[in-house]
């Protein structure tokens, strides 16, 4: 009973952070258009969240050592917090890049505190349903998130302290908790070309599927606007890009664990140059219909990641389940890192479609390099598990790793 009630409070914390930080970013963009920010400034605060989260997958290990699962988690949040409630105090777009860095920081060093103190708690026997509980309420609460901004007034002081306090809020649960903290995890060692080693497809794949999700969420707001969407229906229209993501798990996942899973990645790239071509081409559709697009977006673009991180576990030992997990988050957040600043700049010289051109150029080069190593190498001898990987912290691969290897 202890167990079910410690995972609720993670739980519950989870909720309320993805609701705070997953909410920030829309509200940054359609912001930044209320207060003349260019298109370009406006997609240097979704890059800049990135960086924050890059820190923060990297710092919080080693700060749970010192200080330990509590006090870490708490930093962490009052840095989001921090963030959240300076954006009104100060209005200029480096001073927000600034902010951002902060939310960021908050999400990855958040994550990883939660993820650490999972994995101390899950066996063999509760793993599966631990991991399946986490996912649901981590995609429900980002669901729930992008629909904030149609009751979130932008460049509001109001907004961003309410968002503030739910960050606050996601303090409670865990420091209110009386299950004793766990032993800090061992960090593991970032060793980013071991991603390269195992699967140099998987690579490319994982920086694709953040050129993909980070253009969309950060930028997504802007194209949203330009094409004529209300701020409740740019809220359905990131929700749709959501749920198609959830949505197409369960059957990508089947596919993934009976066909070769360099063709699933090959096919989801050319479903994906499709949808984007539809979106760039048919841009002036009613709101039904851009909403279907994006949708269909989130449908062939999400699980990309999930695809390429159980292919290059394909090629791994069991040993390095952790650091390989840990070198592919890396690969994309440095994707993350640059793809809102890109997509911003695009859409500043060319209009709303090049967003979307530009991740279709992206997944077309995927394409091309998953055919060049098709011919390279055969398929894996041995399969591990698909896995619909969260992309958190440096430690998910401690909680998906025993999992992968369970067929």
């Amino acid at each position: 009973m202890r167990l079910i009630i410690s995972f609720t409070a993670l739980f519950l914390s989870v909720i309320l952070l993805q609701l705070s930080t997953g909410g920030v970013g829309p509200l940054d963009a359609l912001s930044g258009v209320v207060l003349n920010f260019s298109t370009g400034q406006i997609g240097l605060l979704g890059s800049a969240h990135y960086v924050g989260f890059f820190i923060g997958c990297w710092w919080a290990p080693r700060l749970m050592g010192t200080v330990g699962h509590s006090r870490a988690f708490a930093a962490f949040t009052a840095a989001g917090a921090i963030g959240l409630i300076s954006h009104m105090l100060v209005i200029d777009p480096w001073a927000w890049a600034a902010m951002r860095v902060a939310s960021g920081l908050c999400v990855a060093g958040c994550y990883t505190v939660i993820e650490a103190w999972l994995q101390s708690r899950v066996t063999n026997e509760t793993r599966g349903r631990t991991m399946g509980s986490y996912r649901v309420v981590d995609m429900g609460a980002s669901l729930v998130a992008q629909m904030l901004i149609s009751v979130l007034e932008p460049a509001s002081y109001v907004s961003y302290n309410l968002l503030a306090l739910l960050c606050c809020a996601a303090l409670l649960p865990i420091t209110l908790t009386r299950t004793r903290q766990p032993e800090t995890p061992a960090m593991p060692r970032l060793r980013p070309m071991l991603a390269i080693t195992r699967s140099p497809l998987a690579g490319a794949a994982v920086i694709v599927a953040a050129l993909s999700s980070a253009s969309f969420r950060m930028v997504g707001p802007l194209y949203g606007q330009e094409v004529g969407l209300a701020a409740d229906q740019i809220a359905w229209f990131l929700a749709a890009f959501v749920a198609g993501g959830a949505l197409a798990q369960i059957p990508v996942g089947w596919l993934a664990d009976r066909y070769d899973r360099r063709q699933v990645l090959i096919w989801l790239s050319v479903a994906a140059i499709g949808s984007c071509t539809l979106t760039a081409l048919t841009h002036d559709l009613s709101t039904t219909g851009i909403l279907l697009t994006a949708g269909l977006f989130g449908l062939t673009t999400f699980p990309i990641y999930s695809v390429a991180a159980a292919h290059a576990h394909d090629y791994a030992d069991a040993a390095e389940r952790v650091e390989l997990s840990a070198a592919l988050m890396f690969f994309f957040a440095l994707g993350a890192i640059a793809a809102p600043l890109i997509a911003s700049w695009l859409i500043a010289g060319f209009g709303p479609p090049a967003m979307f051109v530009m991740i279709a150029v992206g997944h077309a080069v995927l394409v091309v390099f998953g055919l060049v190593r098709m011919s390279a190498r055969g398929p894996a001898e041995k399969r591990t598990r698909y896995i619909w990987s969260p992309r958190t912290s440096f430690l998910i691969g401690r909680l998906t790793g025993q999992t992968r290897d369970d067929r």
